[in-house]
């Protein structure tokens, strides 16, 4: 499907950031954290099935896409995103939101529960794991050893990368490519996968690495135990980047925690089973008191 049209607005956050966000509907908010290098459009069904009933809000991470760069190039913390994140339901008046992250998106939400657990009336946490998340790779933690000293080598020739990036995000049909590989299920949204390549071959690789160096840095398995609100956790069971097994992990540690594993789907379950996903986050709403109203 095509993304749905969204209001694009701007505001500036704590440290004088500007960030770009996006907003359609009315009603109770949900906030919705993109995964890395991924934008609003990769929640186009989700937006799609609650934006009649909620006020849907998302937004561009620093550094990526229409938001502005830190003046201070260490300000791309998890935690840093979680603070635009908050400065944004200020600029919408809201008072609290349902949290619903995927990915790096995880991360950030549960870094807005750490800051503001007021702010934040439930957290579903979609193939995403709580931090340090090269140690689950493949489930094998030897890559959360070799990754950040080859992320630090890499940021050393961010236009060779840019280049490839631009490169190999030309490639006809992408997402066909990404299924052949079987990083992706069959059912994988192609209009959205192309309208997200799109974008992706825009960002700027230097800000992209630091990120991803940020966000394999950042740990909150603490925080799991102190969660006071409802949580959803979703996965599927052929992630290979955030596998099943981190999902049982989180959910074990985490008090009244709801968890479901999707048969078949990959990292990109969102975007390959929109319709259970959808289903399931509306049944978790609602019986937990976000009902729309």
């Amino acid at each position: 499907m095509m993304p749905p049209p969204v209001e694009e607005r701007r505001f500036v956050s704590f440290d004088g950031t500007e960030i770009a966000y996006q907003g359609v509907g009315e009603g109770r908010p949900i906030l919705l954290c993109n995964g890395l290098g991924g934008s609003w459009e990769a929640w186009a069904h989700q937006i799609q099935y609650f934006r009649n009933r909620y006020r849907i809000l998302s937004w561009d991470y620093r550094g990526l896409y229409g938001s502005g760069t830190p003046r201070n190039p260490n300000a791309l913390r998890m935690a840093d995103h979680a603070q635009d994140a908050l400065c944004l339901l200020r600029e919408e008046k809201a008072e609290r939101a349902a949290v619903v992250g995927w990915s790096m998106g995880v991360q950030v939400g549960l870094e807005m529960f750490r800051a503001a657990p007021e702010r934040v009336a439930s957290i579903a946490m979609l193939n995403g794991v709580a931090g340090r998340p090269w140690d689950h790779v493949f489930n094998l933690n030897l890559i959360g050893r070799l990754l950040p000293p080859v992320l630090r080598s890499l940021r050393s020739v961010p236009r060779a990368i840019e280049a490839v990036v631009r490169q190999a995000t030309r490639l006809p049909d992408p997402a066909s490519w990404v299924k052949r590989v079987g990083l992706a299920a069959g059912t994988l949204d192609g209009q959205v996968v192309d309208e997200l390549v799109g974008k992706f071959r825009t960002l700027d690789m230097d800000i992209f690495i630091r990120l991803l160096e940020k966000m394999g840095e950042h740990d909150a398995w603490d925080l799991l135990p102190l969660i006071d609100v409802p949580v959803l956790i979703i996965a599927g069971s052929r992630d290979v980047f955030t596998p099943r097994s981190a999902a049982e992990r989180m959910a074990r540690r985490t008090r009244g925690s709801e968890i479901m594993i999707i048969p078949g789907a990959t990292h990109y379950a969102a975007l390959e089973y929109p319709e259970m996903i959808n289903l399931r986050l509306e049944k978790f709403l609602r019986e937990r008191g976000y009902e729309a109203v």
